[in-house]
């Protein structure tokens, strides 16, 4: 079935950002199973008040970073219904997730402190530079109109305390730009140490995918650069191994998991190779669940892609979360089937966030994913939404039983968009110094007469990356 269809490419005109804040925060404890307890962190809520068509209170489509004890999530705050939200929120813990602080962007949107020149902000996602010590938030910055304009960083030199006004990566008055990711080279030895990249797609040029370096700790970047055979797509995660050399999966226009890659600090951008074809199931309940990559890297380099896809299910009827590894960028495994739930059992698994602990690697390496799922794949105004977490300690030869984090939720507690509810079109796990998994996900309960009660999560003294006997499959 073809992929096209089930990403969607819209015109995602997108986000505006806001205030520095800080909100206190709350916990809820959720029972799963027969005997198990997962206790929940709220690290943030929605404060905004302006009226339609932002919704309140919803935050969406969380991405996080961790390095050495310190861990940043960025998230939206305030969606609106046709593309973005008030601000960017985000939320840091710098003693291995034991204690968070939180806020909000500053001179992004008209609702951040103090005002920006964006209407609306969207697609947040972090990254942390070692050589210049400094944090970074990329998001797409869009007009009132909800057009993606410009590709923003906001940066911190505290870590991740407080953030400074936005720099400009690009801007258009004439095209639209959309999904938006950053990475950093954060090894010492490498020979591009300390160059960021952040990548994006000009949706308005056929979805062109375009990459940006800066050498100053995101101060000042370089001209929009693409790539040879001009590849085209979105939902790029780039990441870098420990040679320098920057791979970037992503989703194409023409429905597969493709790469590319750059060995020369980004000066040039190598013609993109096909990892898999993308099989996925129609989510069932309104979802907004679009099968974009969610893409790690372990400590000698290899990249895992992860994304939600039927082709191990009869008759493609529900998702599995799938993966695909490379040591270069260049040639990609056979997809595997992680082993969430047994083949045709009926459950449907979707937006993956996939985390891989940096110390560890090969074999050994260290896989924690955090994702949704419907218990009932053909469900239909009874859809039943729940956050699972699996692990694996042998570099995903074997699993960890999948657990229940959050749930059951009504779609409809979410926030509504003209491509369905929305938890995100991502979310994210990190593995943090003391080898704890850390996911950022949404999750709402049901509204009240003020408004909706969606908000970003964790788990509070994280989760164990352990291993176990189940096998993936191929």
């Amino acid at each position: 079935m073809s992929a096209i269809s089930h990403l969607g490419y819209r015109m995602r005109l997108i986000l505006a950002l806001g205030m520095a804040l800080l909100l206190a925060l709350s916990t809820t404890t959720l029972a799963f199973g027969s005997s198990s307890q997962i206790t929940l962190e709220q690290l943030s809520q929605d404060p905004y008040t302006n009226g339609p068509p932002s919704e309140h209170k919803t935050q969406v489509e969380p991405d996080t970073f961790s390095y050495g004890s310190t861990i940043v999530s960025a998230f939206q705050s305030g969606r609106f219904f046709g593309g973005g939200a008030s601000n960017v929120g985000w939320a840091t813990s710098t003693d291995d997730g034991a204690t968070w602080h939180n806020g909000f962007l500053p001179g992004t949107t008209p609702y951040s402190t103090p005002p920006g020149p964006y209407g609306r902000l969207s697609d947040s996602a972090v990254s942390f530079d070692a050589r210049h010590n400094t944090w970074l938030i990329a998001s797409l910055a869009m007009n009132s109109g909800a057009r993606g304009i410009a590709i923003i960083v906001n940066q911190s030199t505290d870590g991740g305390l407080t953030w400074n006004n936005p720099v400009v990566v690009a801007s258009t008055q004439t095209s639209y730009l959309d999904k938006d990711w950053i990475v950093c080279d954060d090894t010492s030895t490498s020979k591009f140490y300390g160059n960021c990249y952040v990548e994006w797609d000009d949706f308005g040029n056929l979805s062109l995918m375009q990459m940006s370096t800066s050498s100053d700790s995101g101060t000042t970047w370089g001209a929009a650069t693409h790539t040879a055979r001009n590849a085209r797509g979105l939902g790029g995660q780039p990441l870098v191994q420990p040679n320098g050399t920057v791979i970037v999966p992503y989703a194409s226009r023409s429905g597969n998991i493709e790469s590319y890659l750059s060995n020369n600090g980004g000066k040039s951008w190598n013609a993109p190779v096909d990892i898999a074809t993308i099989d996925a199931h129609p989510v069932a309940g309104k979802m907004r669940s679009e099968p974009l990559p969610s893409a790690e890297i372990d400590g000698e380099g290899i990249v895992y892609v992860a994304w939600h896809d039927c082709r191990f299910e009869n008759n493609c009827s529900a998702n599995d979360i799938v993966y695909s590894s490379s040591s270069d960028g260049k040639t990609w495994s056979t997809v595997q089937r992680i082993p969430i739930d047994p083949v045709n059992s009926g459950v449907d698994h979707f937006i993956p966030g996939i985390a891989v602990d940096t110390s560890t690697s090969g074999s050994s390496a260290h896989i924690a994913m955090t994702y949704y799922y419907f218990p009932n794949a053909s469900c239909s105004n009874d859809c039943q939404l729940d956050v699972g977490y699996i692990s694996s300690i042998n570099g995903g030869a074997s699993w960890s039983p999948g657990q229940q984090l959050a749930g059951p939720m009504n779609p409809t507690w979410l926030a509504n968009t003209n491509q369905g509810y929305m938890v995100g079109d991502y979310i994210s796990t990190s593995i943090l110094s003391n080898g704890s998994a850390y996911p950022a996900f949404a999750v709402a309960s049901a509204p009240t007469s003020t408004g909706l009660n969606e908000a970003t999560y964790t788990v509070i003294g994280g989760l164990p990356v352990t291993g176990g006997t189940i096998v993936s499959s191929d």
